[in-house]
């Protein structure tokens, strides 16, 4: 990419060159040969290549340096309540563990630690190597993307065994997913930690019930983690035994052996708050193509444009550490003067049952196409 943009730069030269040429009926002649290179160009580069006018090329180059916080004394941070994040913090307590690996723990691990992972009640690193900076746990598999699914099987035998009693719920991310935690516990408060359930993005093929994105993030109760580990890992009638396989599609259909149930994480209003994918692939009308395997994976009816994404949004994947940080900035620092939030919570047990709409099905792409 870079050499093309060197490439492009060169011909951009070109015309200015061409546009100081004194003899204008050479001109037309010379400009056609810089548009021929250009065209050349664009049809030798590699299919699926971002040629996005929005990409930030400093975001290929790793961050060196600490960004920092703003302290809770600022000016406009003093205008904040924070009274129900808070009570929502000692109320539903979430451990965060993270699946990533060795090459990661710099490159991305510490900057989800720097950012939303903060807000965990508890916060582990799952990898194959230890990394008390993080800290991050080494667990007895091969380090392998083959090996997800052994990989996740011991990252929730681990808590099981060392902090089964330090949470209610356990939530469980890669290392380039962003969460929002004072809106997951704002979903959790209204279930206990006792019912077999979990939540994340519905997806629908493969297992009966559905089964949750793993790139989305999934949470699970106290119930569903010990269902999983006492029950279904030691059953190869009901777990798959060898370690091969996509973790999301496996733990879905483990969690279903054993009774734990597929929960619906959307709002009131129908909309995703837990997000496969980045925001701005279902934000933008035609982002996404309609051969785009996500049209054939969405569990529930879904829109594209703002009715896709709740308010309340827990989740976004593909987050690289760039946007880990800008993402960071535009929730909890920016605040357009003037516009305040006053939010209540509801009585606890009250659960709001996602609204149907009727014009969200799996072929609403032909709408944003002006079919």
């Amino acid at each position: 990419m870079q050499n093309f943009l060197k490439y492009g730069n060169f011909c951009y030269q070109l015309v200015l060159s061409i546009r100081k040429f004194q003899r204008p009926s050479v001109q037309p002649f010379l400009l056609g040969v810089v548009i021929g290179m250009v065209v050349t160009a664009l049809i030798t580069l590699p299919s699926g290549y971002n040629l996005s006018l929005f990409r930030s090329y400093a975001s290929e180059r790793k961050i060196t340096s600490r960004i920092g916080n703003h302290s809770s004394d600022d000016h406009h941070h003093r205008m904040t309540n924070i009274s129900l994040s808070s009570q929502l913090y000692n109320e539903v307590k979430v451990l965060c563990w993270i699946l990533t690996g060795p090459q990661n723990h710099e490159k991305k691990a510490k900057h989800v630690k720097a950012t939303w992972g903060q807000r965990c009640n508890t916060l582990i690193f799952m990898s194959t190597e230890d990394d008390p900076s993080l800290p991050a746990v080494a667990l007895p598999v091969i380090e392998d993307r083959n090996n997800l699914w052994g990989k996740t099987k011991a990252a929730f035998q681990y808590v099981y065994d060392h902090h089964y009693n330090d949470a209610d719920w356990f939530f469980k991310a890669d290392d380039d997913t962003y969460a929002v935690m004072e809106n997951l516990r704002y979903l959790l408060r209204d279930y206990e930690p006792t019912d077999p359930i979990y939540f994340g993005f519905r997806f629908k093929p493969y297992v009966k019930q559905g089964y949750m994105s793993g790139g989305g993030g999934y949470v699970l109760s106290k119930e569903s983690v010990k269902r999983f580990v006492t029950e279904a890992l030691p059953n190869p009638d009901k777990c798959k035994k060898e370690n091969t396989g996509a973790e999301d599609v496996e733990i879905g259909k483990c969690l279903e052996n054993v009774g734990v149930a597929a929960g619906d994480s959307r709002d009131a209003d129908g909309r995703s708050r837990f997000l496969p994918l980045f925001a701005t692939d279902v934000l933008i009308p035609g982002a996404m193509g309609k051969e785009h395997w996500f049209w054939s994976y969405h569990y529930y009816p879904f829109n594209v444009g703002m009715e896709c994404c709740s308010d309340n949004i827990i989740t976004i994947h593909y987050v690289d550490p760039y946007k880990l940080y800008l993402l960071e900035y535009l929730i909890y620092h920016v605040q357009p003067f003037g516009i305040s939030y006053n939010p209540e919570l509801p009585e606890k047990g009250v659960k709001q049952t996602p609204v149907e709409k009727e014009k969200a099905s799996n072929d609403s792409w032909d709408e944003f196409e002006g079919k």
